[in-house]
Protein backbone atom coordinates (compact mmCIF):
# COMPACT_ATOMS: atom_id res chain seq x y z
CA UNK A 1 0.00 0.00 0.00
CA UNK A 2 1.42 3.35 -1.07
CA UNK A 3 1.76 6.15 1.48
CA UNK A 4 1.22 8.72 -1.28
CA UNK A 5 -1.84 10.81 -0.47
CA UNK A 6 -4.56 10.45 -3.14
CA UNK A 7 -5.08 13.52 -5.33
CA UNK A 8 -8.32 14.32 -7.17
CA UNK A 9 -8.39 17.40 -9.42
CA UNK A 10 -11.40 18.80 -11.25
CA UNK A 11 -10.62 20.67 -14.47
CA UNK A 12 -13.66 22.82 -15.27
CA UNK A 13 -12.12 23.91 -18.59
CA UNK A 14 -13.98 26.76 -20.37
CA UNK A 15 -17.23 26.12 -18.53
CA UNK A 16 -19.18 28.13 -15.97
CA UNK A 17 -19.58 31.86 -15.54
CA UNK A 18 -18.53 33.28 -12.18
CA UNK A 19 -22.10 32.81 -10.92
CA UNK A 20 -22.24 29.23 -12.19
CA UNK A 21 -18.84 28.49 -10.67
CA UNK A 22 -20.12 29.78 -7.33
CA UNK A 23 -23.14 27.51 -7.59
CA UNK A 24 -20.91 24.51 -8.26
CA UNK A 25 -18.47 25.17 -5.41
CA UNK A 26 -21.36 25.76 -2.99
CA UNK A 27 -22.81 22.39 -4.01
CA UNK A 28 -19.44 20.70 -3.71
CA UNK A 29 -18.20 22.03 -0.37
CA UNK A 30 -20.80 20.26 1.82
CA UNK A 31 -19.84 16.97 0.14
CA UNK A 32 -16.03 17.13 0.23
CA UNK A 33 -15.04 20.32 2.03
CA UNK A 34 -14.02 18.50 5.21
CA UNK A 35 -12.24 15.52 3.59
CA UNK A 36 -8.66 15.33 4.87
CA UNK A 37 -7.34 12.02 3.52
CA UNK A 38 -7.49 13.09 -0.14
CA UNK A 39 -6.04 16.23 -1.71
CA UNK A 40 -8.96 17.79 -3.60
CA UNK A 41 -8.58 20.64 -6.05
CA UNK A 42 -10.72 22.39 -8.63
CA UNK A 43 -9.52 24.47 -11.58
CA UNK A 44 -12.12 27.03 -12.66
CA UNK A 45 -11.73 29.48 -15.55
CA UNK A 46 -9.48 32.48 -14.88
CA UNK A 47 -12.31 34.96 -14.28
CA UNK A 48 -13.79 32.77 -11.54
CA UNK A 49 -10.51 32.07 -9.71
CA UNK A 50 -10.78 34.83 -7.11
CA UNK A 51 -14.40 34.01 -6.32
CA UNK A 52 -13.70 30.30 -5.90
CA UNK A 53 -10.57 30.92 -3.81
CA UNK A 54 -12.68 33.07 -1.48
CA UNK A 55 -15.53 30.56 -1.33
CA UNK A 56 -13.26 27.57 -0.69
CA UNK A 57 -11.09 29.35 1.88
CA UNK A 58 -10.91 27.36 5.10
CA UNK A 59 -12.10 24.15 3.44
CA UNK A 60 -10.08 21.17 2.26
CA UNK A 61 -10.58 22.16 -1.40
CA UNK A 62 -7.63 23.77 -3.14
CA UNK A 63 -7.96 26.00 -6.19
CA UNK A 64 -5.73 25.66 -9.26
CA UNK A 65 -5.47 27.66 -12.48
CA UNK A 66 -5.76 25.96 -15.86
CA UNK A 67 -2.64 27.52 -17.35
CA UNK A 68 0.16 29.99 -16.61
CA UNK A 69 2.75 31.94 -18.57
CA UNK A 70 6.42 31.04 -18.42
CA UNK A 71 7.37 34.67 -17.68
CA UNK A 72 6.87 36.79 -14.56
CA UNK A 73 5.58 39.84 -16.45
CA UNK A 74 5.91 41.64 -19.76
CA UNK A 75 4.49 42.08 -23.24
CA UNK A 76 2.45 38.85 -23.34
CA UNK A 77 -1.08 40.00 -24.16
CA UNK A 78 -3.73 37.66 -22.83
CA UNK A 79 -1.42 35.70 -20.52
CA UNK A 80 -1.50 35.30 -16.72
CA UNK A 81 1.68 34.98 -14.66
CA UNK A 82 2.69 33.06 -11.57
CA UNK A 83 2.90 36.16 -9.36
CA UNK A 84 -0.66 37.10 -10.37
CA UNK A 85 -1.94 33.66 -9.37
CA UNK A 86 0.02 33.58 -6.13
CA UNK A 87 -1.30 37.01 -5.16
CA UNK A 88 -4.89 35.74 -5.04
CA UNK A 89 -3.91 32.56 -3.14
CA UNK A 90 -4.24 30.10 -5.99
CA UNK A 91 -2.56 26.87 -4.89
CA UNK A 92 -1.36 25.34 -8.15
CA UNK A 93 -1.71 25.18 -11.92
CA UNK A 94 -2.44 22.63 -14.64
CA UNK A 95 0.30 22.75 -17.29
CA UNK A 96 0.50 21.14 -20.71
CA UNK A 97 -3.04 19.80 -20.88
CA UNK A 98 -3.53 18.06 -24.22
CA UNK A 99 -6.00 20.75 -25.27
CA UNK A 100 -3.35 23.41 -24.65
CA UNK A 101 -0.89 21.39 -26.69
CA UNK A 102 -3.25 20.56 -29.55
CA UNK A 103 -5.35 23.73 -29.82
CA UNK A 104 -2.80 26.34 -28.78
CA UNK A 105 0.51 24.84 -29.84
CA UNK A 106 2.16 24.47 -26.42
CA UNK A 107 5.44 22.61 -26.72
CA UNK A 108 7.52 20.50 -24.38
CA UNK A 109 10.22 23.17 -24.55
CA UNK A 110 7.75 25.78 -23.29
CA UNK A 111 6.60 23.51 -20.48
CA UNK A 112 10.23 23.01 -19.50
CA UNK A 113 10.13 26.68 -18.48
CA UNK A 114 6.63 26.70 -16.99
CA UNK A 115 6.97 23.81 -14.52
CA UNK A 116 9.89 25.24 -12.48
CA UNK A 117 8.38 28.73 -12.79
CA UNK A 118 5.23 27.50 -11.04
CA UNK A 119 7.29 26.04 -8.20
CA UNK A 120 9.23 29.31 -7.91
CA UNK A 121 6.01 31.10 -6.95
CA UNK A 122 4.72 28.44 -4.57
CA UNK A 123 2.31 26.86 -7.07
CA UNK A 124 2.04 23.08 -7.38
CA UNK A 125 2.24 22.16 -11.08
CA UNK A 126 0.25 19.33 -12.60
CA UNK A 127 2.24 18.36 -15.70
CA UNK A 128 0.01 16.62 -18.24
CA UNK A 129 1.42 14.00 -20.62
CA UNK A 130 -0.16 11.50 -22.99
CA UNK A 131 -0.32 9.98 -26.45
CA UNK A 132 -2.76 10.25 -29.34
CA UNK A 133 -4.70 7.28 -30.70
CA UNK A 134 -2.39 7.15 -33.74
CA UNK A 135 0.71 7.11 -31.53
CA UNK A 136 -0.71 4.29 -29.42
CA UNK A 137 -1.58 2.26 -32.54
CA UNK A 138 1.98 2.73 -33.84
CA UNK A 139 3.40 1.51 -30.54
CA UNK A 140 4.82 4.96 -29.77
CA UNK A 141 3.23 5.48 -26.34
CA UNK A 142 6.46 5.04 -24.37
CA UNK A 143 8.50 7.15 -26.79
CA UNK A 144 5.98 9.99 -26.50
CA UNK A 145 5.78 9.78 -22.71
CA UNK A 146 9.56 9.62 -22.37
CA UNK A 147 9.98 12.80 -24.40
CA UNK A 148 7.23 14.70 -22.58
CA UNK A 149 8.29 13.73 -19.05
CA UNK A 150 12.02 14.19 -19.58
CA UNK A 151 11.58 17.56 -21.33
CA UNK A 152 8.93 18.83 -18.90
CA UNK A 153 10.92 18.00 -15.77
CA UNK A 154 14.44 18.72 -16.98
CA UNK A 155 14.82 22.10 -15.28
CA UNK A 156 13.04 21.20 -12.01
CA UNK A 157 15.47 21.21 -9.05
CA UNK A 158 15.88 17.62 -7.85
CA UNK A 159 15.03 18.56 -4.27
CA UNK A 160 11.63 19.83 -5.48
CA UNK A 161 10.86 17.13 -8.01
CA UNK A 162 8.57 15.23 -5.65
CA UNK A 163 6.31 18.30 -5.39
CA UNK A 164 5.30 18.06 -9.04
CA UNK A 165 2.15 16.11 -9.86
CA UNK A 166 2.10 14.30 -13.22
CA UNK A 167 -1.16 13.47 -14.99
CA UNK A 168 -1.19 10.75 -17.64
CA UNK A 169 -4.02 11.56 -20.00
CA UNK A 170 -4.36 9.40 -23.11
CA UNK A 171 -5.56 11.95 -25.64
CA UNK A 172 -7.79 9.37 -27.31
CA UNK A 173 -9.77 9.04 -24.07
CA UNK A 174 -10.41 12.74 -23.35
CA UNK A 175 -13.98 13.83 -23.97
CA UNK A 176 -14.60 10.75 -26.14
CA UNK A 177 -16.24 8.56 -23.54
CA UNK A 178 -13.43 6.05 -24.10
CA UNK A 179 -11.33 5.09 -21.10
CA UNK A 180 -8.08 3.20 -20.88
CA UNK A 181 -8.56 -0.14 -19.17
CA UNK A 182 -7.22 -0.22 -15.63
CA UNK A 183 -4.35 -2.35 -16.92
CA UNK A 184 -3.51 0.09 -19.76
CA UNK A 185 -3.64 3.01 -17.35
CA UNK A 186 -1.47 1.23 -14.77
CA UNK A 187 1.15 0.31 -17.36
CA UNK A 188 1.43 3.89 -18.62
CA UNK A 189 1.41 5.44 -15.15
CA UNK A 190 4.06 2.99 -13.92
CA UNK A 191 6.18 3.93 -16.93
CA UNK A 192 5.78 7.63 -16.09
CA UNK A 193 6.86 6.93 -12.51
CA UNK A 194 9.92 5.04 -13.76
CA UNK A 195 10.83 8.07 -15.88
CA UNK A 196 10.69 10.31 -12.82
CA UNK A 197 12.78 7.76 -10.92
CA UNK A 198 15.31 8.19 -13.70
CA UNK A 199 15.87 11.72 -12.40
CA UNK A 200 15.81 10.72 -8.74
CA UNK A 201 14.71 7.39 -7.27
CA UNK A 202 13.19 8.79 -4.08
CA UNK A 203 11.37 11.56 -5.94
CA UNK A 204 9.94 9.01 -8.33
CA UNK A 205 8.65 6.97 -5.42
CA UNK A 206 7.06 10.05 -3.84
CA UNK A 207 5.67 11.84 -6.89
CA UNK A 208 1.95 11.47 -7.43
CA UNK A 209 0.87 10.31 -10.87
CA UNK A 210 -2.77 10.77 -11.85
CA UNK A 211 -4.93 9.24 -14.56
CA UNK A 212 -6.91 11.65 -16.73
CA UNK A 213 -9.14 10.41 -19.51
CA UNK A 214 -12.88 10.08 -18.94
CA UNK A 215 -12.57 9.01 -15.30
CA UNK A 216 -16.03 9.08 -13.77
CA UNK A 217 -17.88 7.72 -10.77
CA UNK A 218 -18.57 4.43 -12.55
CA UNK A 219 -14.96 3.53 -13.32
CA UNK A 220 -13.00 5.48 -10.69
CA UNK A 221 -12.71 2.66 -8.16
CA UNK A 222 -11.17 0.21 -10.67
CA UNK A 223 -8.69 2.80 -11.95
CA UNK A 224 -7.75 4.07 -8.49
CA UNK A 225 -7.18 0.52 -7.24
CA UNK A 226 -4.10 0.26 -9.47
CA UNK A 227 -0.88 0.45 -7.44
CA UNK A 228 0.73 3.37 -9.27
CA UNK A 229 -2.38 5.49 -9.93
CA UNK A 230 -2.55 8.09 -7.17
CA UNK A 231 -5.66 9.96 -8.29
CA UNK A 232 -7.41 11.53 -11.22
CA UNK A 233 -7.55 14.65 -13.35
CA UNK A 234 -11.28 14.87 -13.94
CA UNK A 235 -12.95 16.77 -16.78
CA UNK A 236 -16.66 16.41 -17.45
CA UNK A 237 -17.49 14.58 -14.22
CA UNK A 238 -16.05 17.48 -12.19
CA UNK A 239 -18.86 19.75 -13.41
CA UNK A 240 -21.37 17.78 -11.34
CA UNK A 241 -20.86 18.02 -7.58
CA UNK A 242 -22.26 14.59 -6.76
CA UNK A 243 -20.27 12.84 -9.49
CA UNK A 244 -17.06 14.53 -8.41
CA UNK A 245 -17.74 13.71 -4.76
CA UNK A 246 -18.28 10.05 -5.71
CA UNK A 247 -14.82 9.98 -7.31
CA UNK A 248 -13.33 11.52 -4.18
CA UNK A 249 -15.04 8.82 -2.14
CA UNK A 250 -13.57 6.15 -4.42
CA UNK A 251 -10.12 7.62 -3.79
CA UNK A 252 -10.69 7.45 -0.04
CA UNK A 253 -11.42 3.74 -0.13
Amino acid sequence: MSDRKPFIAGNWKMNNTIAESEELIQALLPLVGAVEDVDIVVAPPFLALQAIVDSARGSAVGVYAQNMAEKDAGACTGEVSGPMLAEIDVHGVILGHSERRQLFGETDRLLQLKVPKALEFGLIPILCVGETEEERERGDTERKLRHQVQEGLEKVPLERLHEVVVAYEPIWAIGTGLTATPEQAQDAVAFVRALVQGFDKEAGNRVRVLYGGSMKAENAADLLAQPDIDGGLIGGASLDAESFAAIVEAARS
